[in-house]
């Protein structure tokens, strides 16, 4: 897929999110906006039908809606219905209507644990799919995330790649504050895994990460990210809970137009 098609769709896809997050008074969008690149890229670019997705970090709910609505899977009239009573689309991903959603998640840690059941079940009937899972680095403070990795290890479930938003900050404040790391790749490489540390705001490193995916190991894609990128609180704690006033909205929305030179 050309640049120019691709900068299209995110910067539409973007835009839109922007907006569902003003128009809903609601928070998280620092988290959306530090996944939503990896998440635009699986949907278009790497997922094909026999692939599964599982969002573990389910408060980047709205990325995973805006992904879905870029390919056409949820409709304008369903997105708009975000943040009212009644909706399909919760602040957490849950229920059947949800294109494509297997698990609620949202209560974190338990994503990769859900995604290598998937993996070894479709090794075990001799599929040839992959399972991605898109974690957050603060559930890395979950003993159930390393007791996958020890788990997923042990069975050589290669057809599981773990992607982990580290972004250095979750709901306390940054990771090397409350728990003493801001770099997850040299803790998970003592598990004798495949991992790759790349900017996650790129499409094409994420490809190039995908492709080079190792054969007969678990793989773990590290994205280096900015929470709230583009925001007037871009990188700080605010970004994960802090709805957008109008001044503030405008001002993502110029930014976004530098961004991809709109």
């Amino acid at each position: 897929m050309k640049k120019q098609i691709i900068d299209k769709i995110f910067f539409k896809a973007k835009l839109r999110l922007l907006k569902l997050h003003y128009e809903s008074k609601s928070g998280h969008l620092g988290g959306n906006l530090s996944s939503i690149d990896c998440l635009l890229t699986l949907y278009h670019m790497i997922l094909n039908e026999n692939d599964l997705f599982v969002l573990s970090k389910g408060h980047s709910a709205c990325a995973l809606y805006i992904s879905l609505w870029s390919k056409g899977l949820i409709s304008e009239k369903t997105l708009k219905t975000y943040g009212k009573d009644g909706t399909v689309l919760p602040a957490h991903p849950s229920g059947k209507k949800i294109p494509g959603l297997l698990f609620s998640t949202g209560s974190l840690g338990h994503g990769p644990s859900l995604s290598a059941g998937l993996a070894i079940a479709s090794k075990l009937k001799n599929k040839r799919n992959k399972i991605f899972c898109l974690c957050s680095d603060g559930e890395f403070q979950e003993g159930s995330v390393w007791e996958t990795i020890i788990f997923a290890n042990h069975h050589k479930l290669d057809n599981l790649i773990i992607f982990i938003d580290q972004n250095k900050l979750q709901g306390f404040g940054l990771t090397k504050e409350i728990v003493s790391y801001d770099d997850l790749e040299t803790r998970i490489s003592g598990f004798n895994v495949k991992v790759q540390s790349i900017d996650g705001h790129s499409p094409l490193c994420i490809i190039n990460a995908v492709k080079k995916i190792k054969s007969k190991s678990l793989n773990i894609i590290i994205l280096n990210t900015v929470k709230g990128i583009g925001l007037h609180n871009e990188g700080k704690l605010e970004s994960h809970y802090l709805p957008l006033n109008e001044n503030q909205y405008r001002q993502a929305i110029n930014k976004l137009q530098e961004m991809y030179h709109q």
